[in-house]
């Protein structure tokens, strides 16, 4: 009789495991900047043309409930791009358009800037998991006034230094 329970029950539980839900694995989205990397003069703004894309491998729709970033300072950074983005993606599913702007203050020192975007989400629409990341560059440009006003510049001081070196040997006016 105990035979009987032991082998009933050694075959009841690997039945029971395999009609048990398996745990659901995460489904995931892409996301990529169309320019990642971006050069602007002091004073500009600029946007960051994003696609995120759901896998048609998935499972259910991935939620996009939040975002995160990090941004070298001054630089601001505003997402509220992010939000006109869909609520949730399909399997198979992806979006394409603007996803955050970064504006540079008109005082700025010259160099390169750096930052991340991040979409939090998940399987529903509370879940807040990092779902996707990417890094981007602002390369800070002088203004094209500003480079005129210094190409003058240098001219006449070249310009100077020669007459000056004609007068010096006795050739000038």
């Amino acid at each position: 009789m105990i035979r009987k329970t032991i082998l009933s029950l050694a075959m009841f539980i690997p039945a029971m495991l395999l009609l048990a839900p398996s745990p659901a694995l995460a489904d995931i989205i892409t996301l990529s900047l169309s320019n990642p990397v971006q050069s602007a003069s002091p004073g500009s703004t600029i946007t960051f043309d994003a696609t995120v894309s759901a896998p048609s491998t998935n499972g259910a729709p991935v939620f996009l409930n939040n975002d995160n970033f990090t941004i070298d300072s001054p630089l601001t950074l505003d997402d509220s791009d992010f939000f006109s983005f869909p609520i949730s993606l399909d399997p198979g599913d992806s979006y394409t358009g603007a996803l955050f702007t970064v504006t540079l203050p008109s005082d700025i020192v010259f160099q390169t800037y750096t930052g991340s975007f991040e979409i939090l989400g998940g399987a529903d629409g509370s879940t807040y998991n990092p779902e996707a990341t990417v890094d981007f560059q602002v390369n800070l440009t002088p203004e094209p006034s500003t480079m005129l006003l210094l190409a003058t510049g240098l001219g006449l001081l070249a310009f100077a230094m020669y007459r000056k070196r004609q007068i010096s040997f006795g050739t000038g006016i």
